[in-house]
């Protein structure tokens, strides 16, 4: 693989050597005792340990963050990354300190100082410190909620950097009902159409709303074992980790391999049932039936999944969360990574807001 580097060390693994054997004795000597966290969380593949030989090829290196306080990051940051830049070496285990991303930009070292309540702060359109309300929940998609709670963190001096990933860890539990209540609706509002699709002929069409019920099956697994979805890339690969997939995955692989309705009906009936009883494990409502029935009078083999939707809305405590539409947050119902990506938290502000309405 050509421009890829030939020896590799995951990213994680290389971060945290990088701090403890180059950058703790730079930011001892610079600091003289202000606290400091450090760690490497956010975006990359490496920080969810994802990475390979092929992330190596860009935005890759030996990077983390340090975070300072509010008033020591204004009176310190500047002086600290003119320090960094002066003390720390061309290379790390091979891998060169300094690299530039995006290309073309001058290449400079990745050893980022933030402010660490405004980083966060930043990302989520809210302080952690003070907990996040309902709406500040539902604003944040899970990739992000991922990126922030993955990775590691190397040094806690600030005491307040693991506090804030344990805010994060999961949902509250009326969001997470709530969250769960709008994955199934998103289930049950294509059910019949693989189906449907197949009988007029459309066999193109049933294959794309099975490949989008698959996913949405995928996602509503890892939302019912507390892990956040990822973005498209690493969907597979975090829902291959999940211990329902070995049962679940041969039947969802032989449900997008299909060449006919009937055959996608076939696998995805048991998948849904699979889920279902997955529902009833977890104890949140009532024991629902798990078995497949026909869509009305129609031959369509369906769950009826809103069932599941109805009575997890009616297990919520907030009445005014109990109350919301069964959309969900804002990654169930908007699938544009320029509205979803991380730093775009005030293009979803705007977004909700609507055009020429301040947020």
């Amino acid at each position: 693989m050509a421009g890829v580097t030939r020896h590799f060390l995951p990213g994680l693994e290389l971060a945290e050597l990088f701090y403890r054997q180059v950058v703790a004795p730079i930011l001892h000597n610079a600091l003289h005792g202000v606290a400091y966290s450090a760690a490497l969380i956010g975006y990359g593949s490496e920080v969810q340990g994802l990475d390979t030989v092929r992330s190596t090829d860009h935005a890759w290196g030996p990077r983390l963050q340090v975070f300072l306080a509010g008033e020591d990051f204004r009176a310190r940051a500047q002086h600290l990354d003119a320090e960094l830049d002066r003390r720390l070496p061309a290379e790390f285990r091979g891998y060169p300190v300094r690299f530039s991303f995006p290309d073309g930009t001058p290449a400079r070292h990745w050893v980022h100082v933030n402010d660490l309540q405004a980083f966060f702060t930043e990302q989520l359109g809210a302080d952690p410190a003070q907990g996040l309300s309902v709406r500040e929940w539902l604003m944040v998609p899970t990739q992000l909620l991922r990126e922030l709670t993955g990775g590691a963190v190397f040094h806690d001096g600030l005491g307040l950097l693991e506090s804030y990933r344990i805010t994060l860890a999961w949902y509250p539990d009326d969001v997470w009902r709530y969250v769960l209540a709008c994955q199934w609706m998103r289930l049950s509002q294509e059910e019949p159409f693989v189906g449907r699709c197949g009988e007029v002929g459309d066999e193109l069409g049933s294959a794309v709303v099975a490949a989008r019920q698959v996913r949405d099956l995928m996602k509503l697994c890892l939302l019912m074992h507390r892990v956040y979805p990822p973005y498209s890339k690493w969907l597979g690969t975090a829902f291959a980790a999940l211990p329902c997939a070995a049962e679940l995955t041969p039947l969802l692989a032989d449900a997008l391999s299909a060449r006919s309705w009937q055959e996608r009906e076939q696998n995805l009936s048991p998948a849904y049932e699979l889920a279902a009883g997955m529902h009833n494990s977890l104890g949140l409502t009532e024991p629902l039936d798990v078995k497949v029935r026909h869509f009305h009078t129609r031959p369509f083999l369906v769950l009826d999944a809103y069932r599941f939707t109805d009575a997890l809305m009616a297990s919520i405590g907030d009445p005014a969360l109990r109350t919301l539409p069964p959309v969900g947050s804002i990654d169930q119902y908007v699938d544009s990574t320029d509205v979803t990506d991380r730093n775009h938290t005030d293009r979803r502000i705007r977004y909700i807001a609507g055009p020429g309405l301040s947020a």
